[in-house]
């Protein structure tokens, strides 16, 4: 199961690229690195811990 690469803060909507540095939880609610920080990496709509979301590489495949 492949994550869901979004591409917008769900909090600032700043545009996350995938190779944008963005934090995760575990249902996928992304952020960018400052409301990151803001939130002190905790998940404002689970409580759960936001970490960093893995970057694709440039010249990944798809499966």
């Amino acid at each position: 199961m492949a994550l869901e690469m979004r591409t917008k803060c769900e909090r600032c909507s700043t545009a996350l690229e995938s190779q944008s540095i963005a934090y995760i939880c575990v249902h996928e609610c992304t952020f960018c690195l400052p409301c990151t920080e803001e939130m002190d990496t905790i998940c404002p709509n689970c409580g759960g811990e936001l970490v960093r979301r893995p970057r694709k590489p440039a010249n990944s495949c798809t499966l």
